[in-house]
């Protein structure tokens, strides 16, 4: 099943952006995020959780080699506390993470109700 896919918001060098909505969580399909227009390096993932209990969400490593000739090293895990919680995640290796096709993988747990964000952090300028 194909996964929901999370856009990028654009952070902005010397300015500001108002805090996108986000993408409702998909337990059943998951998630993917783009990145054929930046690099893992550059993006960070802000998760939420509105339901009452905790939950680990799960960036899938690599699985081909290239690109991702660390993705031995793992999945990377985060806990999300229950209710109001937030977790930031990133940047991230595209070493370790990227997938086939230039996008990542963001498993979520069953029941996980709340939103997903991804920012692209802009280089110096």
């Amino acid at each position: 099943m194909a996964r929901t896919a999370v856009p990028l918001s654009n952070l902005v060098g010397n300015g500001s952006l108002a805090d996108p909505a986000g993408t409702t969580l998909d337990a059943t399909n998951d998630h993917s995020i783009d990145v054929s227009v930046t690099h893992p390096e550059e993006i960070v993932i802000r998760v939420t959780n509105t339901h009452s209990s905790d939950h680990v969400i799960t960036v899938k490593a690599g699985g081909a080699n290239p690109p991702a000739w660390r993705g031995g090293q793992g999945d990377l895990t985060a806990t999300v506390t229950a209710t109001t919680g937030v977790t930031w995640i990133g940047p991230l290796s595209s070493s370790r993470f990227l997938q086939a096709g230039n996008v990542l993988n963001v498993d979520i747990e069953t029941a996980h109700t709340g939103k997903i964000t991804a920012f692209k952090v802009p280089r110096g300028t």
